[in-house]
This record gives C-alpha cells, structure tokens and sequence, in this order.
C-alpha cells in the first residue's frame, strides 16, 4: 500500500494509506454480488404476486431503486463505505482530510459510467496506477480517494530487537517488566530519539531504573535502549 499526507484545515499531516487495486477490485465485485442478489431478489418476488406485466414493471424499476443508486446511497449515509468496502476495510476521503459531502459522493458515482461501465474499469485502474494516490476519473473531479484503515505492522512496530548471537547482557532485572511494558517502553523510546525529546527519554530513564531497582551506569539513552535489548534476549532465549 503506498502512503500519502493530506494536510487538514489545522495545517495538521495525516498519514493515509492507500487502497491497493486488488482492495478496491474485490471490494467492487463484492459491491456487484450484493446488487445482483438484490435484482434476483425482487424478480421472485414480483413474480410471486402475479401482477399485471404494466404493473410489474413500474414496481420493478420503484423497488430497485436503491440498488441503482446502492453506491451514492451507503457512500453518503455510511462515512464513505459499501459493504465491500467494509469486508476489505477501505473507505472514501476527501484529500484535505474532511468528510466528503453527499455532491463528492454524487460526483464519484456519476463518473463510475466513465471509470467502470464503459471501460469495464480500465479506466479507473490506468487513472489509479497514473496518479498514485488512489484516485480514478471519479475521485479526481471530486476530490476524493479510497484509503485502506487496515494497520501495516512492521517489525518495527513490536517489541522485537535483534539481538547479536554473542550479546551478553547487562540488566538480568528486566523479567520483572512483560511485553506490555516493554512494548510501550520502545514506542516512546523511538518516537522520542526520532524527534530528538531527550525529556521523554530522561522519564523513561529514571522510570525503569526505579521499576527494576538498579542503578545505571550508562547515559540515559543508551541505558534505554539496552532495557530493550536485554528485554529481547531474555525473553527470547527462555
């Protein structure tokens, strides 16, 4: 998934990440089995009431109506998502980071003719592909894109630190902390040395140096980043 910044009205970054194409496209044909479904549905149905032809198809084109509009419809009533989007857990957003209104959503599905019923959606996918951040022929008039609500999880993101086969380590008090605290501990120690707040590090610091009752002979950035370590080899080697 490819990653984007949109600037909100606060003048404040937000970090999106992009709906793939394969997201999109299968949340497109679960959208179309769910309409097709529907159409089966009310042809039985009609059929079972044993109207007059001239009444059935004033009725049929009555009852089908939200499926016509089932984009435009959930888009706007349900915070930019269909129950495709739902399953594969994307949503439509307007770039500036605000909630797009009922005419984005009208925009987005006016233009489907052009992005996906007369180019059997080539056209939203060379749009898409082209542009780079999520947005076909649709979503460029209306200043909107599709984003992914799913979190990318590194390795970075956990509490896993590689740890050299020779480590040796230094704070056998680590056990007493669990993978919570650990977790936390390194979430606050990478945030703080990428902004450079050397406060949270000195907290953090004097926090575990009191948790596990020793008394560091290290700098408090490198006793830090050493509680990690030791954390790792420990737990890992058990």
């Amino acid at each position: 998934m490819d990653e984007f910044q949109i600037e909100t009205a606060q003048n404040v970054g937000i970090n999106q990440n992009v709906a793939s194409i394969g997201d999109r496209l299968l949340a497109y044909l679960i959208d179309s089995v769910v309409i097709f479904c529907y159409f089966i549905a009310t042809i039985l149905l009609l059929g079972a009431m044993d109207l007059e032809m001239r009444d059935v198809w004033a009725i049929y084109l009555l009852v089908n109506l939200p499926a016509f509009l089932y984009y435009v419809l959930l888009e706007t009533f349900w915070d930019g998502k269909t129950i495709g989007k739902s399953i594969v857990k994307t949503r439509v957003v307007k770039l500036d980071g605000s909630k797009p209104s009922f005419a984005n959503y009208f925009v987005r599905w006016i233009l489907r003719i052009v992005d996906v019923v007369i180019t059997f959606g080539g056209g939203a996918a060379l749009t898409i592909l082209i542009k780079g951040n999520g947005q076909r022929i649709g979503d460029i008039a209306a200043g909107t894109t599709v984003i992914s609500e799913r979190q990318k999880v590194s390795i970075n993101d956990t509490i896993l630190k590689e740890v050299p086969l020779d480590y040796i380590p230094t704070y056998s008090q680590v056990t007493v902390l669990n993978d919570n605290d650990i977790q936390k501990v390194k979430n606050l120690y990478d945030e703080a040395v990428l902004k450079g707040n050397h406060n949270i590090i000195l907290n953090l610091y004097h926090r575990l140096a009191k948790v596990m009752a020793v008394e560091p002979k290290e700098k408090p950035i490198d006793f830090v980043a050493t509680v990690i370590k030791d954390y790792n080899y420990y737990t890992q080697n058990m």
